[in-house]
């Protein structure tokens, strides 16, 4: 049975670790939580006699297959309640993070696969990121930056890169949500602001808009 902090530490390596093969950092690891390198330096050491990370000294810390099985269903919990605050509920998307970083300790796999089935089997969470399986397998999305696309390409929003309460709330304000159709008309060199169609009506947004927004091809 793992503690609320070492859940917390294998879920924080485990986002850390997307899309890269290196090790973690303990200073990432720290920044991540907000607390001391010693703090972290003591953690990893438990989980590594847990056979949940394996950590050497000056080099960082990496998921064993245990530690990334158990990271991703804690990620599994958190994402499937953000679907339900959302979808049965009638929570905000910009609302549901912290309600869901409370519940997604809860210890009971047979409620967390009901509430799966109930949901009928989602694959991704209100911010469009992929939701582990029961056997820890994640529907991953071929998908880019807005920032990396180029103008006169149509495009759909199928996620966030930045999922802060004031981000999600400006989006909302733009009507900018998952599913939108997105067209760059323009990148102002100046500035390098971006004119953009969404839904059929003209936008201005910044590069770091952009920056935070993912994207497929239409």
């Amino acid at each position: 049975m793992l503690t609320y902090s070492e859940e917390n530490y294998l879920k924080t390596i485990f986002h850390l670790s997307q899309g890269t093969n290196q090790e973690i950092s303990t200073n990432a690891i720290a920044s991540r939580i907000e607390t001391k390198a010693s703090s972290v330096t003591d953690m990893v050491k438990k989980l590594n006699d847990k056979n949940l990370v394996t950590y050497q000294k000056y080099q960082g810390v990496t998921l064993t297959q245990q530690g990334l099985m158990a990271a991703k269903m804690i990620v599994r919990k958190h994402r499937l309640w953000e679907v339900f605050l959302v979808e049965k509920l009638g929570f905000s998307w910009d609302e549901v993070h912290d309600v869901a970083e409370e519940l997604e300790h809860i210890k009971s796999e047979k409620l967390i696969n009901k509430l799966d089935a109930f949901l009928n089997y989602p694959s991704h969470d209100p911010h469009g990121d992929p939701i582990p399986t029961a056997e820890g397998k994640m529907t991953l999305t071929d998908k880019k930056l807005l920032s990396d696309i180029s103008p006169k390409q149509k495009v759909v929003c199928v996620g966030v890169k930045d999922s802060s309460s004031d981000f999600l709330q400006y989006l909302d304000k733009q009507k900018i949500a998952l599913g939108s159709s997105i067209e760059i008309i323009e990148i102002e060199s100046f500035d390098n602001s971006y004119t953009i169609i969404v839904n059929n009506s003209p936008l201005t947004i910044t590069k770091k808009i952009a920056s935070n927004l993912y994207v497929i091809a239409k």
